[in-house]
């Protein structure tokens, strides 16, 4: 059955934060405390934000998306050794959100490669790995960077949070998700609404939108900018910071006519680090409002189980 869209909904349109990444990584000191608050305003007031000037070549962009495409397009015999595994394999294809117990409540094709801390890559097609290899060093040193600004926004202390989390070790998942063209496309999810988990999340598209985000309750509708890459803040942003930045609902909607194409790239703490508020936001006037809970088990909880909104907080929600 497909999940149908309520046409009461409203669905808005706003103009999304922009964040110039050559300003975080070149800009002057003045330039770069500029970019920094007005990432840290949208971490709290958004808990999303386009990205330009960051670097990552078109060609890179376009081959990733084309290496994917064809990775779908393998036979089924192909494509078995990696369908209907354990949520923390590290290479899985799928379709909806969990193919085990979610079939066909999101038109939605997935893969999902660990290429962080141990890469790890399909056999075919042939030039995946190279590109894919490449594609996930140069999204990792983003989403890095970015989080250096985000815990300079949130006046902690770098090496501490990075300890915390072993950020040297930091999990990365690279996912690409095909949404088939669907006749009734304004009455069906591609993915139902759902937060990330981890720190951040970025995306790139085929130019193909279908992208909402819930800002100030609403449905909004995301028109990325030419060449930007789509960044979203996690369920483990909204727990280190004790809920001063709040992991983004957002879902995706289909098209008619076209296929619409993502890739995905998530950053997050290490597995085995254990995830809980900052002692420097929590105090007589903020106590803790989540507890802490090692990210694998997290991970596991959230990805095995139905995809209810943003539910898989309340594991850790004191």
């Amino acid at each position: 059955m497909a999940s149908f869209i309520s046409h009461t909904e409203l669905v808005a349109e706003e103009i999304i934060p922009t964040i110039d990444f050559g300003i975080l990584s070149n800009g002057t000191p003045d330039q770069r405390s500029d970019m920094v608050q007005a990432l840290a305003k949208a971490c709290e007031d958004w808990g999303f934000f386009m990205v330009v000037n960051h670097g990552i070549p078109d060609q890179l962009r376009d081959e990733m998306l084309e290496a994917f495409k064809t990775l779908f397009d393998l036979s089924d015999d192909e494509k078995r050794p990696y369908v209907g595994g354990h949520v923390l394999d590290p290479i899985r294809i799928g379709t909806g959100f969990n193919s085990k117990i979610d079939i066909g409540k999101c038109w939605r094709h997935y893969a999902k490669i660990f290429v962080h801390p141990e890469f790890h890559s399909v056999p075919k097609p042939l030039n995946f790995r190279n590109i894919s290899q490449e594609y996930s060093k140069c999204t990792r040193a983003i989403g890095l960077e970015l989080l250096k600004a985000i815990w300079e926004g949130l006046g902690i202390d770098e090496s501490r949070v990075k300890a915390a989390l072993k950020l040297d070790s930091a999990f990365q998942i690279l996912v690409a998700n095909l949404y088939p063209p669907y006749p009734n496309s304004g009455t069906t999810f591609g993915f139902l609404p759902h937060s990330d988990h981890g720190l951040v999340t970025l995306l790139y598209q085929n130019g193909v939108d279908g992208l909402q985000i819930k800002h100030k309750d609403r449905w909004m509708y995301v028109k990325p900018a030419p060449n930007s890459i789509l960044v979203n803040t996690g369920d483990h942003l909204e727990i280190l910071s004790n809920g001063k930045y709040k992991s983004v609902l957002h879902r995706a909607v289909l098209n008619s006519e076209v296929a619409r194409m993502s890739v995905v790239t998530a950053i997050g703490p290490a597995l085995d680090a254990i995830v809980e508020p900052i002692p420097d936001l929590v105090n007589g006037d903020s106590p803790a409002v989540f507890r802490g809970m090692k990210y694998r088990d997290y991970l596991e909880q959230q990805q095995s189980n139905s995809l209810v909104e943003k539910g898989a907080l309340n594991l850790v929600r004191l």
